[in-house]
Order: structure tokens, then sequence, then C-alpha cells
């Protein structure tokens, strides 16, 4: 299937407080925008399309490697919205007529399978949008989903525009969106006449729902994968989860660690079964531990190759060395 995907990175990120452009603030020692780039890949997307605005040279320059050599950057040269941002995409996509892929560079925790999850709900519906929602404990700050009575969705309403019923609604809008070729036909017809004065992703329900096409949701129950990084209290929970993630990873793949909370894997390391690692132990870059090798309290190792059944002594700091 033909697939188009489109990232919005072009937000300055105020509230991170940071002359760093958000989408490259680091987790689990990889930027944001590249765990977003991570969970889109498996999905082979014909293109990938990056809107960038703040610190767009930075951001461009950090991704201009063979690794990201099919990645295309767009410039939003002024910020007026999710929808403009999209828009921006109109012109470089040209005649692409699949459906297009919508997410944000600042939520590092989504998963591949729920990405596909929602391509199946799209097939399903045969044409018009689809999009994530999820029932959270804490709604302020995000746009809420308003059903009818028969449970469609009926709108997506901005925490800015909600009134008091709209508020008490704990099913929101994460912003990650599938449309049919028609999206960029709609996004043309966005107003700005909002609270916020800007051109909402959001408001392309209306304009679905106004010519009798499908607009379909896949609900997650996972609350901590819709996240998006707005302050350093959220890099500080999306650095916990992806280091979780990690950690069981390789737990069931057969590795003992004695106290994983104080275990510290890069997602580009590789353990093999049988590896014990003490604690305070932190494995970054390219390290390699093979079958059987014990890693002793708190050594850190950087761009190592451990040899099956080696031992690596407690407060070892090793870089680029094979060890045997």
């Amino acid at each position: 299937m033909d697939l188009a995907v489109v990232i919005l990175a072009a937000g300055q990120g105020t509230r991170m407080k940071s002359a760093l452009p958000k989408v490259l603030h680091e987790a689990a020692g990889q930027p944001l925008l590249e765990h977003v780039l991570r969970a889109v890949q498996d999905l082979e997307p014909t293109r990938t399309l990056v809107v960038v605005g703040h610190g767009a040279d930075e951001v461009e320059a950090r991704f201009r490697d063979p690794a990201h050599h099919d990645l295309e950057f767009v410039r939003q040269t002024e910020q007026l919205g999710t929808g403009h941002a999209l828009l921006q995409t109109r012109l470089p996509l040209g005649d692409f007529d699949g459906p297009v892929l919508v997410l944000n560079g600042d939520g590092p925790l989504l998963k591949t399978d729920t990405l596909r999850a929602l391509i199946g709900a799209h097939q399903e519906a045969g044409e018009g949008m689809a999009l994530l929602t999820c029932e959270v404990r804490d709604p302020t700050g995000l746009g809420r989903i308003v059903r009818d009575d028969r449970g469609q969705i009926q709108r997506i309403v901005e925490e800015k525009d909600a009134g008091p019923q709209q508020k008490a609604i704990h099913e929101i809008n994460p912003g990650i969106y599938l449309f049919d070729a028609d999206v960029f036909g709609y996004a043309g017809e966005l107003t700005d006449d909002n609270a916020a004065g800007e051109y909402y992703v959001t408001d392309l329900v209306d304009s679905y729902l106004r010519d009798g096409k499908p607009v379909v949701a896949v609900v997650t129950d996972d609350e901590t994968e819709i996240l998006g990084v707005n302050t350093r209290q959220h890099l500080a929970e999306v650095e916990r989860v992806l280091r979780d993630r990690i950690r069981e990873k390789w737990l069931l793949a057969g590795v003992t660690m004695l106290s994983p909370e104080q275990t510290f894997i890069g997602d580009e390391v590789r353990l093999e079964p049988d590896v014990t690692l003490y604690p305070g132990v932190w494995l970054g870059g390219h390290t390699i531990v093979r079958r059987g090798a014990v890693i002793g309290l708190h050594a850190l190792l950087v761009n190592c190759d451990v040899a099956e059944n080696a031992r690596v002594e407690p407060h070892s700091v090793l870089r680029d060395t094979d060890i045997s």
C-alpha cells in the first residue's frame, strides 16, 4: 500500500525552556523525532515528510545522514497551527493519491502495532479518516472527542474552545490521524475562527462528516503511548518508559539483571542470553555483550565487544575496546 507519512515538528516548544529544538531533545539516547521515525519505518511508507519550523536548520542537520536518506523536510515559516503545517506538504506530495498518516514529532512512545491498527481501521472503512483516541485520567489541556448518542465521533473540541460539559470528557485526541487522498482539498478550506486563531487539523472531522465520509476511531488503552513531550517533566517520564521497555525486552530474551531499575541499557546495545548485569551497570553506544558474560557492579561500557563468558570487573570504565 502506498502511504505518505507527515510528521509535524515545527513547534518552538517554549515550555521546554531550551534553545534546542524540542524534537532534538533526547530520550533513551535518541532524539524524540528518531523514536517517531522508528515507529513508522516498519510500515515501509512511500514518502516520509517532516514539517520543520523553529530550529529547522538544526533539525535537518541532525538527520542529514545515510540512515535517513529518504527523509524529506518541509519548512513551515509561520506557525499558524497544525492544519497549516499539514498544508505545507501538499505541494511536495504533488500527485500522491494514497492515504496520509499524520503524527507529532514529540510523541516518542507510539508503537508500530498501534499504527498498523489505525491503517487497518481506515482500510476497512474504505475512505474518510481514522484517528487514535485514548481515555485518560487527566484530560487537562487536550482536545476532547465528542460522540453522538450512537457512539460515533461528532467532532473534536480543543480545550480553549471547550465548554464545561466538553471539558468533563476524558476521551482525548493525541493528534494521530490517517486521511484519504482528499485531505488536502479539505485542509485548504480550514479557517482560523477559534480561540487560538489557528488552523486546526481537528476541524477536518467536520469536513469529512459534512460530505458523508466515515470518521472512525481506534482506541488505545495505553495512556503512556500517547504521551507528548512539552516539558522537562514529560521528558523524564518518557525516558522512564523507554528505559523500562528496553529492560523488559532483554529480560524476556534471557538476560539476568540483579537490579533492573538500576541498570541502564542504550537502545543500540545488543545482549545475548545468559548475560548477567550487576546493579549500576551502564551500557551505551554499539556495545555487544555475548552469551554468559558477567558485567560487574557499576561498570560503564561504551562501544565495547564483550566475549562469551568474559568477566568485567566492578567499576570498570571501558570505551571502544574488545573484552575477552
